[in-house]
């Protein structure tokens, strides 16, 4: 059904890759038009179930580090409902309150207040560099130093810590594996190197890591960087999350804020941005992922349809042989008919048949209005396109 009020990620498809908080912001994602794929590329280990966690936290109550820093809330959250689930939850609780304890923001400081203890600082910044900044200025030599991990590395924060001669404990709170059921992950990576999605989300850097490990194991994985340098959109919460992407040559955006709201917001000023849009026949055009906004109206296009239609809108108001959009047509064969087929289907999702011309004998154009816009230029003045060799 055509939609007179669409709303911004319409007719864009976007890849979730997260699995903690994945709901959140697949809602968010459909709120504003999105269609999605989500192919979680790791999976939470359990708390009660991680050995690594429960030792840890043993270290620590029987050798009490002098600062302990906590760096989220949900992490810290989890690790005292964790002791307390193994029954050492009070013995966590007294060795907290005995050593210095640093939180890197508000959400951070809620949770250790809730918990029932008061933190010794907290950056303005919510940044782990100023935490850091703080423990080195003081001198960390020979200090025994606690940092609460949430499923992801800290690049350069432990290794500073050891280099100032600091003893540094980690605390895996959620750590992350790969996913038990591969097959989303899988759909996920043949979407975007065949171009089927136009943006993937990550929202944490092993996630990322995880997808182009999944890819290097199907024998995809230049593929998929080779899509992912030149297509679909990646997206990272922050610039964390993008490292594993980028030291491979990946551009990505990140939101100014770390956070799901903000990373929704961004697409929604991205992808639109992305989109061709062409005067054609009397009409705006806008050429979104897997629709057409004609007019503002969404009209949602077939997978053969918009293969065409990004064929003929790379060379706007000139001619396109038939055998060039047979090429264009996934899995279309050599039978040119195949193009007739999805040329008509095209036609009718548009629902305006004049915007795309029949030239007799020689393929298919969009009808560019004169003059084109400030993007494009002027119209080509093909001269074998005449009255008598155009149809309707």
């Amino acid at each position: 059904m055509e939609d007179s009020n669409p709303r911004p990620l319409a007719g864009f498809t976007v890849g979730v890759t997260a699995a903690r908080r994945a709901d959140e912001l697949i809602a968010l994602l459909r709120r504003r038009g999105a269609s999605v794929l989500h192919a979680p590329a790791l999976r939470i280990v359990p708390l009660a179930d991680d050995s690594e966690l429960l030792a840890a936290t043993k270290e620590l109550i029987g050798c009490p580090p002098d600062a302990v820093v906590a760096t989220t809330a949900i992490g810290f959250r989890g690790w005292v409902e964790a002791a307390d689930g193994w029954g050492i939850g009070e013995e966590l609780l007294r060795t907290l309150r005995s050593t210095e304890l640093l939180a890197r923001g508000p959400k951070v400081k809620g949770a250790i207040r809730a918990a029932g203890l008061v933190e010794e600082w907290s950056p303005r910044s919510e940044s782990l560099a100023e935490v850091l900044d703080r423990l080195l200025s003081a001198g960390v030599a020979g200090r025994r130093i606690a940092l609460q991990l949430h499923g992801e590395p800290l690049p350069g924060f432990v290794e500073a810590l050891k280099a100032g001669g600091a003893e540094v404990v980690v605390v895996p709170v959620y750590r992350w594996m790969p996913p038990q059921d591969l097959a989303p992950l899988d759909r996920l990576l043949e979407a975007i190197v065949g171009g089927a999605v136009d943006a993937v989300s990550f929202t944490s850097a092993p996630a990322a890591a995880s997808l182009l490990s999944r890819a290097a194991e199907r024998g995809m994985r230049e593929a998929v960087l080779g899509a992912l340098r030149g297509g679909p959109l990646s997206a990272c919460v922050g610039p964390v999350t993008a490292l594993p992407l980028q030291a491979l040559g990946v551009d990505t955006v990140q939101p100014e804020r770390f956070r799901l709201g903000p990373l929704v917001q961004l697409l929604c000023q991205e992808l639109p941005g992305r989109a061709r849009v062409l005067p054609v026949a009397g009409h705006r055009m806008e050429i979104r992922g897997h629709a057409v906004l004609l007019d503002a109206e969404l009209r949602p296009v077939p997978p053969a349809g918009m293969a065409l239609l990004h064929a003929l809108a790379r060379r706007p108001g000139w001619v396109v042989a038939r055998a060039e959009l047979l090429r264009a047509l996934p899995g279309a064969g050599r039978d040119e008919h195949a193009v007739e087929t999805a040329m008509a289907r095209l036609r009718a999702a548009l629902g305006a048949p004049n915007l795309i011309q029949t030239v007799v004998k020689r393929g298919y154009r969009l009808s560019l209005d004169a003059g084109g816009d400030d993007k494009y230029g002027e119209f080509p003045q093909d001269a074998a396109v005449t009255a008598r060799g155009v149809l309707g």
